[in-house]
Protein backbone atom coordinates (compact mmCIF):
# COMPACT_ATOMS: atom_id res chain seq x y z
CA UNK A 1 0.00 0.00 0.00
CA UNK A 2 1.37 3.22 -0.70
CA UNK A 3 2.19 4.87 2.30
CA UNK A 4 2.71 8.80 1.76
CA UNK A 5 -0.04 11.47 2.53
CA UNK A 6 -2.16 12.70 -0.06
CA UNK A 7 -1.75 16.43 0.05
CA UNK A 8 -5.81 17.40 -0.36
CA UNK A 9 -6.07 16.46 3.38
CA UNK A 10 -4.62 16.91 6.63
CA UNK A 11 -5.03 13.23 8.15
CA UNK A 12 -3.90 9.51 6.49
CA UNK A 13 -6.69 7.66 6.49
CA UNK A 14 -7.74 5.50 9.84
CA UNK A 15 -7.77 2.21 10.06
CA UNK A 16 -10.57 -0.16 11.71
CA UNK A 17 -11.48 -3.73 12.23
CA UNK A 18 -14.19 -4.95 10.16
CA UNK A 19 -17.35 -6.58 12.43
CA UNK A 20 -15.91 -9.84 13.62
CA UNK A 21 -13.42 -10.35 11.30
CA UNK A 22 -9.83 -9.09 11.86
CA UNK A 23 -9.68 -7.73 8.28
CA UNK A 24 -8.81 -4.07 8.77
CA UNK A 25 -9.92 -1.61 6.67
CA UNK A 26 -9.49 1.79 5.39
CA UNK A 27 -12.26 4.44 7.00
CA UNK A 28 -13.71 5.30 3.81
CA UNK A 29 -14.78 2.95 1.04
CA UNK A 30 -14.32 3.14 -2.63
CA UNK A 31 -17.52 2.18 -4.24
CA UNK A 32 -16.74 1.65 -7.80
CA UNK A 33 -20.28 2.04 -9.35
CA UNK A 34 -19.08 4.63 -11.44
CA UNK A 35 -16.52 2.63 -13.03
CA UNK A 36 -17.66 2.56 -16.51
CA UNK A 37 -19.58 4.69 -18.99
CA UNK A 38 -22.48 1.93 -19.79
CA UNK A 39 -24.71 4.43 -17.58
CA UNK A 40 -25.21 7.86 -17.21
CA UNK A 41 -23.57 7.98 -14.06
CA UNK A 42 -20.36 6.43 -15.02
CA UNK A 43 -16.75 7.81 -15.73
CA UNK A 44 -14.27 6.65 -18.64
CA UNK A 45 -11.05 4.62 -17.85
CA UNK A 46 -8.46 7.11 -17.32
CA UNK A 47 -10.95 8.87 -14.56
CA UNK A 48 -11.34 5.76 -12.92
CA UNK A 49 -8.09 5.10 -12.79
CA UNK A 50 -7.42 8.32 -11.60
CA UNK A 51 -9.89 8.00 -8.31
CA UNK A 52 -8.17 4.85 -7.84
CA UNK A 53 -4.89 6.09 -7.62
CA UNK A 54 -5.78 8.93 -5.45
CA UNK A 55 -8.00 6.67 -2.74
CA UNK A 56 -4.84 4.77 -2.78
CA UNK A 57 -2.47 7.67 -2.14
CA UNK A 58 -4.77 8.56 0.66
CA UNK A 59 -3.90 5.27 2.84
CA UNK A 60 -7.44 3.69 1.41
CA UNK A 61 -7.53 0.17 0.82
CA UNK A 62 -11.37 -0.95 0.75
CA UNK A 63 -12.76 -1.30 -2.66
CA UNK A 64 -15.97 -2.31 -3.06
CA UNK A 65 -18.21 -3.58 -6.69
CA UNK A 66 -21.15 -5.63 -7.96
CA UNK A 67 -21.26 -7.93 -10.64
CA UNK A 68 -24.07 -5.26 -12.13
CA UNK A 69 -22.13 -2.20 -12.21
CA UNK A 70 -22.09 -1.11 -15.82
CA UNK A 71 -22.71 -3.98 -16.88
CA UNK A 72 -19.30 -5.76 -15.54
CA UNK A 73 -17.11 -2.96 -16.92
CA UNK A 74 -16.66 -2.00 -13.34
CA UNK A 75 -15.01 -5.06 -12.02
CA UNK A 76 -12.84 -5.83 -15.55
CA UNK A 77 -11.58 -2.37 -14.70
CA UNK A 78 -10.53 -2.98 -11.40
CA UNK A 79 -8.86 -6.46 -12.28
CA UNK A 80 -6.33 -4.02 -14.16
CA UNK A 81 -6.19 -1.31 -11.23
CA UNK A 82 -5.27 -4.05 -8.36
CA UNK A 83 -3.18 -6.14 -10.07
CA UNK A 84 -0.06 -4.58 -8.73
CA UNK A 85 -1.23 -4.75 -5.12
CA UNK A 86 -3.85 -7.03 -4.95
CA UNK A 87 -2.63 -8.28 -1.44
CA UNK A 88 -3.09 -5.09 -0.55
CA UNK A 89 -6.25 -4.36 -1.18
CA UNK A 90 -9.83 -6.02 0.81
CA UNK A 91 -11.49 -6.36 -2.85
CA UNK A 92 -15.47 -6.74 -1.84
CA UNK A 93 -18.23 -7.69 -5.09
CA UNK A 94 -22.07 -8.65 -4.68
CA UNK A 95 -24.61 -11.00 -6.29
CA UNK A 96 -28.43 -11.33 -6.61
CA UNK A 97 -28.99 -8.79 -8.74
CA UNK A 98 -30.14 -10.33 -12.49
CA UNK A 99 -27.43 -10.20 -15.24
CA UNK A 100 -30.25 -10.73 -17.69
CA UNK A 101 -33.96 -9.94 -17.11
CA UNK A 102 -34.99 -12.93 -19.85
CA UNK A 103 -33.03 -15.45 -17.64
CA UNK A 104 -35.21 -16.99 -14.68
CA UNK A 105 -32.03 -17.91 -12.74
CA UNK A 106 -29.59 -14.98 -13.71
CA UNK A 107 -30.52 -13.19 -10.47
CA UNK A 108 -31.75 -13.79 -6.59
CA UNK A 109 -29.90 -15.54 -3.81
CA UNK A 110 -30.09 -18.93 -4.83
CA UNK A 111 -27.26 -21.26 -4.63
CA UNK A 112 -27.18 -21.74 -8.78
CA UNK A 113 -26.96 -17.46 -8.90
CA UNK A 114 -24.47 -17.72 -6.47
CA UNK A 115 -22.52 -20.17 -8.36
CA UNK A 116 -22.66 -18.98 -11.52
CA UNK A 117 -22.27 -15.02 -10.13
CA UNK A 118 -18.92 -15.68 -8.08
CA UNK A 119 -17.30 -17.69 -10.97
CA UNK A 120 -18.10 -14.55 -13.35
CA UNK A 121 -16.72 -12.09 -11.03
CA UNK A 122 -13.93 -14.12 -10.33
CA UNK A 123 -12.92 -14.26 -13.88
CA UNK A 124 -13.80 -10.63 -14.53
CA UNK A 125 -11.73 -9.45 -11.84
CA UNK A 126 -8.62 -11.94 -12.46
CA UNK A 127 -8.50 -12.40 -9.09
CA UNK A 128 -8.59 -15.97 -7.31
CA UNK A 129 -10.91 -14.95 -4.51
CA UNK A 130 -12.73 -11.99 -2.76
CA UNK A 131 -11.79 -10.79 0.56
CA UNK A 132 -15.83 -9.86 1.34
CA UNK A 133 -18.64 -11.02 -1.24
CA UNK A 134 -22.03 -9.53 -0.64
CA UNK A 135 -25.32 -10.52 -0.71
CA UNK A 136 -26.55 -7.60 -3.13
CA UNK A 137 -30.28 -7.80 -1.32
CA UNK A 138 -32.97 -9.95 -0.10
CA UNK A 139 -35.13 -11.48 -2.93
CA UNK A 140 -37.77 -12.69 -0.79
CA UNK A 141 -37.85 -16.43 -2.38
CA UNK A 142 -34.86 -18.11 -1.23
CA UNK A 143 -34.47 -20.17 2.00
CA UNK A 144 -32.70 -18.34 4.52
CA UNK A 145 -30.23 -22.08 5.15
CA UNK A 146 -29.63 -22.21 1.41
CA UNK A 147 -28.15 -18.89 1.31
CA UNK A 148 -25.92 -19.28 4.44
CA UNK A 149 -25.14 -22.81 3.43
CA UNK A 150 -24.25 -21.90 0.03
CA UNK A 151 -22.10 -18.73 0.75
CA UNK A 152 -20.21 -21.11 3.11
CA UNK A 153 -19.51 -23.89 0.64
CA UNK A 154 -17.65 -20.63 -1.27
CA UNK A 155 -15.32 -19.47 1.84
CA UNK A 156 -14.69 -23.35 2.68
CA UNK A 157 -13.45 -23.42 -1.08
CA UNK A 158 -11.29 -20.57 -0.96
CA UNK A 159 -12.88 -17.95 -3.49
CA UNK A 160 -14.84 -16.32 -0.58
CA UNK A 161 -13.12 -15.27 2.68
CA UNK A 162 -16.23 -13.37 4.61
CA UNK A 163 -19.15 -12.81 3.56
CA UNK A 164 -21.86 -9.69 4.21
CA UNK A 165 -25.29 -8.61 2.97
CA UNK A 166 -27.12 -5.62 2.16
CA UNK A 167 -30.91 -4.34 1.89
CA UNK A 168 -31.91 -7.18 3.54
CA UNK A 169 -34.59 -6.56 6.89
CA UNK A 170 -32.69 -6.70 10.04
CA UNK A 171 -35.17 -10.04 10.91
CA UNK A 172 -33.97 -11.83 8.12
CA UNK A 173 -30.08 -11.24 8.95
CA UNK A 174 -30.63 -12.18 12.57
CA UNK A 175 -32.19 -15.29 11.78
CA UNK A 176 -29.35 -16.04 9.35
CA UNK A 177 -26.71 -15.37 11.66
CA UNK A 178 -28.28 -17.16 14.34
CA UNK A 179 -28.65 -20.38 11.71
CA UNK A 180 -25.25 -20.18 11.25
CA UNK A 181 -23.53 -19.75 14.53
CA UNK A 182 -25.84 -23.42 14.97
CA UNK A 183 -24.36 -24.98 12.57
CA UNK A 184 -20.89 -24.12 12.52
CA UNK A 185 -21.33 -22.18 9.21
CA UNK A 186 -19.62 -18.48 8.05
CA UNK A 187 -21.91 -15.51 9.45
CA UNK A 188 -22.16 -12.57 7.91
CA UNK A 189 -19.47 -9.98 9.18
CA UNK A 190 -21.03 -6.75 7.87
CA UNK A 191 -24.31 -4.88 6.42
CA UNK A 192 -23.89 -2.63 3.86
CA UNK A 193 -27.34 0.11 4.07
CA UNK A 194 -28.87 2.82 2.04
CA UNK A 195 -27.58 5.51 5.11
CA UNK A 196 -27.61 9.56 5.21
CA UNK A 197 -28.96 12.59 6.83
CA UNK A 198 -32.16 12.09 5.01
CA UNK A 199 -32.36 8.36 5.24
CA UNK A 200 -32.31 6.96 9.00
CA UNK A 201 -34.74 4.87 9.11
CA UNK A 202 -31.90 2.05 9.89
CA UNK A 203 -31.58 3.46 13.47
CA UNK A 204 -34.28 2.06 14.70
CA UNK A 205 -32.69 -1.78 14.62
CA UNK A 206 -29.55 -1.82 12.62
CA UNK A 207 -27.09 -0.38 15.03
CA UNK A 208 -28.69 -2.91 17.87
CA UNK A 209 -27.98 -5.37 15.30
CA UNK A 210 -24.66 -4.67 14.42
CA UNK A 211 -23.22 -4.70 18.02
CA UNK A 212 -25.25 -7.73 18.86
CA UNK A 213 -24.12 -9.87 16.13
CA UNK A 214 -20.35 -8.09 16.31
CA UNK A 215 -20.50 -6.87 12.62
CA UNK A 216 -19.43 -3.83 10.59
CA UNK A 217 -21.74 -0.76 8.66
CA UNK A 218 -21.51 0.52 5.44
CA UNK A 219 -23.50 3.24 4.34
CA UNK A 220 -24.49 3.68 0.26
CA UNK A 221 -25.50 6.72 -1.21
CA UNK A 222 -23.82 8.96 2.28
CA UNK A 223 -24.70 12.14 -0.23
CA UNK A 224 -28.48 10.56 -0.89
CA UNK A 225 -27.91 10.30 -4.45
CA UNK A 226 -26.27 14.18 -4.49
CA UNK A 227 -29.44 15.52 -2.59
CA UNK A 228 -26.98 16.20 -0.18
CA UNK A 229 -24.20 17.53 -2.85
CA UNK A 230 -25.20 21.38 -1.80
CA UNK A 231 -26.57 21.77 -5.14
CA UNK A 232 -30.13 21.25 -4.24
CA UNK A 233 -32.71 23.29 -2.87
CA UNK A 234 -35.46 25.61 -3.24
CA UNK A 235 -33.81 27.72 -5.85
CA UNK A 236 -32.29 25.11 -7.81
CA UNK A 237 -32.99 24.65 -11.55
CA UNK A 238 -35.78 22.84 -11.93
CA UNK A 239 -34.85 21.01 -15.29
CA UNK A 240 -31.70 19.96 -13.31
CA UNK A 241 -33.67 18.63 -10.94
CA UNK A 242 -35.75 16.70 -13.18
CA UNK A 243 -33.13 15.11 -15.36
CA UNK A 244 -30.99 14.12 -11.87
CA UNK A 245 -30.73 10.81 -10.63
CA UNK A 246 -32.90 11.20 -7.96
CA UNK A 247 -35.88 11.15 -9.75
CA UNK A 248 -35.38 7.82 -10.45
CA UNK A 249 -36.82 4.60 -8.86
CA UNK A 250 -33.87 3.45 -7.43
CA UNK A 251 -34.26 5.79 -4.84
CA UNK A 252 -37.55 5.92 -3.90
CA UNK A 253 -40.47 7.91 -4.35
CA UNK A 254 -40.64 11.47 -3.45
CA UNK A 255 -36.46 11.77 -2.36
CA UNK A 256 -36.50 15.96 -3.72
CA UNK A 257 -39.69 15.80 -1.50
CA UNK A 258 -40.15 19.52 0.55
CA UNK A 259 -38.99 18.15 3.84
CA UNK A 260 -35.74 16.79 2.06
CA UNK A 261 -34.78 19.92 0.07
CA UNK A 262 -35.42 21.46 3.57
CA UNK A 263 -32.54 18.67 5.01
CA UNK A 264 -30.51 19.95 2.31
CA UNK A 265 -30.75 23.10 2.95
CA UNK A 266 -30.16 22.69 6.57
CA UNK A 267 -27.36 21.11 5.58
CA UNK A 268 -25.60 23.86 2.82
CA UNK A 269 -26.16 26.40 6.27
CA UNK A 270 -24.50 24.32 8.98
CA UNK A 271 -21.73 23.54 6.20
CA UNK A 272 -21.15 27.27 5.70
CA UNK A 273 -20.84 27.64 9.01
CA UNK A 274 -18.43 25.19 9.68
CA UNK A 275 -16.27 26.55 6.76
CA UNK A 276 -16.69 23.00 4.58
CA UNK A 277 -18.67 21.99 1.30
CA UNK A 278 -21.74 20.47 2.41
CA UNK A 279 -20.62 16.64 1.03
CA UNK A 280 -17.80 16.81 3.49
CA UNK A 281 -20.10 17.75 6.50
CA UNK A 282 -22.50 14.86 5.58
CA UNK A 283 -20.01 12.36 5.21
CA UNK A 284 -18.18 13.65 8.84
CA UNK A 285 -21.50 13.44 10.37
CA UNK A 286 -21.60 9.51 9.54
CA UNK A 287 -17.83 9.21 10.54
CA UNK A 288 -19.42 10.30 13.64
CA UNK A 289 -21.85 7.93 14.50
CA UNK A 290 -21.70 6.22 17.39
CA UNK A 291 -18.99 4.42 18.00
CA UNK A 292 -17.71 5.59 15.22
CA UNK A 293 -19.46 2.50 13.68
CA UNK A 294 -20.06 3.81 10.03
CA UNK A 295 -18.06 3.43 7.02
CA UNK A 296 -19.43 5.96 4.24
CA UNK A 297 -19.06 4.47 0.62
CA UNK A 298 -17.67 7.15 -1.57
CA UNK A 299 -17.63 7.67 -5.45
CA UNK A 300 -17.59 9.69 -7.58
CA UNK A 301 -17.73 10.65 -10.94
CA UNK A 302 -14.78 13.50 -11.14
CA UNK A 303 -11.37 13.86 -9.55
CA UNK A 304 -12.31 16.92 -8.58
CA UNK A 305 -15.76 15.16 -6.88
CA UNK A 306 -13.81 12.58 -5.37
CA UNK A 307 -10.92 15.24 -3.89
CA UNK A 308 -13.95 17.14 -2.52
CA UNK A 309 -15.34 14.14 -0.56
CA UNK A 310 -11.94 12.91 0.30
CA UNK A 311 -11.36 16.41 2.62
CA UNK A 312 -14.28 14.88 5.00
CA UNK A 313 -11.08 13.92 7.00
CA UNK A 314 -10.10 17.17 7.70
CA UNK A 315 -13.55 17.74 9.74
CA UNK A 316 -13.98 17.77 13.00
CA UNK A 317 -17.19 17.96 14.59
CA UNK A 318 -17.91 18.95 18.20
CA UNK A 319 -21.21 17.80 19.92
CA UNK A 320 -22.98 20.97 19.65
CA UNK A 321 -22.58 20.33 15.71
CA UNK A 322 -23.23 16.65 15.78
CA UNK A 323 -26.93 17.73 17.65
CA UNK A 324 -27.70 20.48 14.93
CA UNK A 325 -26.78 17.95 12.20
CA UNK A 326 -29.19 15.21 14.49
CA UNK A 327 -32.07 17.93 14.27
CA UNK A 328 -32.15 18.19 10.71
CA UNK A 329 -33.43 15.21 10.74
CA UNK A 330 -34.40 12.69 13.58
CA UNK A 331 -35.87 9.55 12.52
CA UNK A 332 -39.57 8.97 14.11
CA UNK A 333 -39.75 6.25 16.96
CA UNK A 334 -41.00 3.14 15.85
CA UNK A 335 -42.95 0.89 18.05
CA UNK A 336 -42.01 -1.10 20.36
CA UNK A 337 -39.36 1.31 20.39
CA UNK A 338 -41.37 4.06 20.99
CA UNK A 339 -42.66 2.78 24.21
CA UNK A 340 -39.40 1.53 25.69
CA UNK A 341 -38.66 4.94 25.74
CA UNK A 342 -41.45 6.31 27.79
CA UNK A 343 -41.29 7.07 31.07
CA UNK A 344 -44.47 5.15 31.82
CA UNK A 345 -42.76 1.50 30.69
CA UNK A 346 -39.79 2.11 32.52
CA UNK A 347 -42.31 3.01 35.28
CA UNK A 348 -44.51 -0.29 34.77
CA UNK A 349 -41.23 -2.41 33.98
CA UNK A 350 -39.00 -2.00 36.58
CA UNK A 351 -40.63 0.35 39.26
CA UNK A 352 -39.75 3.71 40.89
CA UNK A 353 -35.60 2.51 40.83
CA UNK A 354 -34.89 1.36 37.25
CA UNK A 355 -31.78 -0.26 36.27
CA UNK A 356 -28.65 1.97 35.22
CA UNK A 357 -29.06 1.68 31.40
CA UNK A 358 -32.81 0.83 31.17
Amino acid sequence: MVEQQYTGFNKHMKYKLLGRSGLRVSELCLGAMTFGEEYDYGANEAVSRSLYERYLEAGGNFIDTANIYNAGTSERMLADFIRPHRDEIVLASKYSMTTNATLPNAGGNHRKNLVQALEASLERLDTDYLDLYWVHGWDQLTRIDEVMRALDDMVRAGKVLHVGVSNMPAWVISQANTLAAARGWTPFTAVQMHYNLVERSIETDFFDLCNAQDMGMLAWSPLAGGLLSGKFNRDADASAAADSRLKKAEYGPGMLAEHRIAIAEGLSNLATAAGCTAPQLALAWLLHRPQGAVIPMIGARTLAQFDDNMACLNVELDTAQIAALDALAEPPATYPASLFRTPFYRRMMHGEQPPEGS
